[in-house]
């Protein structure tokens, strides 16, 4: 079984990720991911913090799918995408948070090459598709709020089945671009992903093959996909608050605009901690503000979600109330 290192004629002092091969098997590659630091007691605060953060994350959505589910007020075109959100949240942070967890207390974070290609995959098919999802709850409150009478008609079950799942579909093809592309590259030196998770922009650091190709790729198509739901964010809630200016009652509007800054401020700091993170060329500098930034969109995001767009409303807040009250009614 030969060993190759694609650049050993290049460095001969490198420190090769071994990849081994024989006849047309693939070659096996393993990373360590650098974490966030080497000091133990900062390790232990994060791994506190994150555990934390996940468990709400868990039980947060999770609470908010069965409330969903149990009451029949909440049977509405808005709530099935808040849920649908709700089930995604849980995928995002399940793809991140649990990888995380168990490497702080480990002493080196290795992870395999093909481990690392598959958390890559599905990380970008939730990640994309919560910015389209986005989009799509963005066109939803457009239509109930613009056009009230075609509401029914325009967003029937039918329709908000095709929405999330073409959201779904183009996450696929976005996540399977992303991943074609990083079987092209080859990796030797070292094998240290200066990231807490495989991402594109920190593979391409390391990668012995020019990766030019790889980061065009990513710019072209995640400046697509962000510019398409962002316009799309952006114009849906333009007419919106034209509409809520033109509304006469004082609690009508307050209503209206109470769920409308919530979800834009959740999309803010979504978006904005994505484009910070794939809309300039890899460098150690910015893999470290990239950590940052990825903590946000990957993990207090998922968490926050329930809060922002569903515990503000009046109808989650008395569909929770009469939820604990037949549980208190039930324990007696």
């Amino acid at each position: 079984m030969p060993i190759l290192c694609a650049c050993a004629s290049l460095l001969p002092s490198c420190n090769c990720v071994v990849m081994m091969a024989e006849g047309n098997h693939t070659p096996i590659t393993e990373f360590v991911l650098s974490g966030f630091s080497e000091k133990r007691g900062i390790q232990t605060v994060l791994f506190l913090v994150f555990l934390l953060i996940y468990v709400v994350t868990l039980l947060g959505n999770a609470g908010m799918i069965m409330l969903i589910r149990l009451d029949s007020r909440l049977h509405t075109p808005m709530y099935f995408f808040l849920s649908s959100l709700s089930f995604l949240d849980i995928c995002y942070s399940s793809s991140i948070t649990p990888r995380v967890l168990s490497d702080l207390p480990a002493s080196r974070k290795l992870i395999s090459h093909s481990a690392c290609l598959a958390q890559f995959y599905f990380y970008a098919v939730f990640a994309t598709t919560e910015c389209y999802l986005l989009a799509v709850m963005a066109y939803d409150r457009y239509v109930a709020i613009c056009s009230p009478l075609l509401y029914i008609f325009s967003m029937s079950g039918r329709v908000c089945a095709l929405l999330v799942a073409s959201s779904y579909l183009v996450g696929v093809a976005n996540a399977t671009i992303h991943t074609g592309f990083t079987f092209r590259l080859s990796f030797c030196g070292p094998n240290l992903i200066n990231h807490f998770y495989c991402d594109g922009p920190p593979l391409y650091a390391i990668s012995c093959t020019d990766p030019t190709a790889n980061e065009i790729a990513m710019f072209l198509v995640v400046g697509f996909n962000m510019l398409i739901t962002s316009v799309t964010i952006l114009i849906s809630y333009a007419y919106i608050l034209l509409a809520i200016l033109r509304m006469r009652t004082a609690a009508g509007k307050r209503k209206a605009f109470s769920t409308c800054a919530s979800h834009l401020a959740a999309v803010t700091l979504f978006y904005a901690s994505a484009a910070s993170m794939y809309s300039r060329p890899s460098s150690r500098r910015s893999q470290d503000l990239d950590k940052v930034a990825s903590v946000f969109y990957t993990m207090v995001t998922p968490m926050l979600n329930p809060l922002i767009y569903s515990l503000r409303n009046k109808e989650v807040k008395d569909a929770l109330g009469k939820a604990m009250e037949r549980k208190r009614l039930s324990d007696k």
